[in-house]
C-alpha cells in the first residue's frame, strides 16, 4: 500500500468502526450475551485503534524514505482484517473456530508496529 491507499483504508475503517460501535450497542445489544457484546467491543476497539494507526504510518512514510513503513500499514490492514474480522463474526455466528483466527491478526498487528518502529530507526529523512 501506499501512503494515499493508507489513509484511504484508515478512513473507511474508522467509519466502518464507528458503525459498527453504534449496530452493536443499539440493535445487537438486546440479544447479544454481555460475553457476546465484550467480544464485539474489542472488535471494533481494535479497529479504531489500528485505523488510526493507518493514518499514523502514512504520515511518516511521507517524512521518511522508507518503503517498509508503507508494508508495515499493510500488515495492520491485514490485522484489521483478521483479528476485527474474526471477532465480529464470532460474535455474531458463535462459531467457535473463528477465534482461532484473531491471534494471526494479532501477529500481523504486531509485526506491523515493529517493522514501523525499525523503518523509522533505519531510516532518512525525505
Amino acid at each position: 500500500m501506499n501512503e494515499r491507499q493508507l489513509v484511504i483504508f484508515g478512513a473507511l475503517n474508522l467509519f466502518l468502526a464507528v458503525a459498527a460501535g453504534a449496530f452493536g450497542a443499539h440493535a445487537l445489544a438486546p440479544g447479544f450475551t454481555e460475553r457476546e457484546l465484550e467480544v464485539w467491543k474489542t472488535a471494533v476497539q481494535y479497529q479504531q485503534v489500528h485505523a488510526l494507526g493507518l493514518f499514523a504510518i502514512a504520515w511518516l512514510a511521507a517524512q521518511y524514505d522508507a518503503r517498509a513503513l508503507c508494508r508495515a500499514g499493510t500488515m495492520l490492514s491485514v490485522g484489521i482484517v483478521l483479528f476485527s474480522g474474526s471477532l465480529y463474526l464470532l460474535s455474531l455466528t458463535g462459531i467457535r473456530w473463528l477465534g482461532m483466527i484473531t491471534p494471526i491478526g494479532g501477529v500481523a498487528f504486531l509485526a506491523g508496529w515493529l517493522m514501523a518502529a525499525y523503518s523509522v530507526a533505519v531510516a532518512r529523512r525525505s
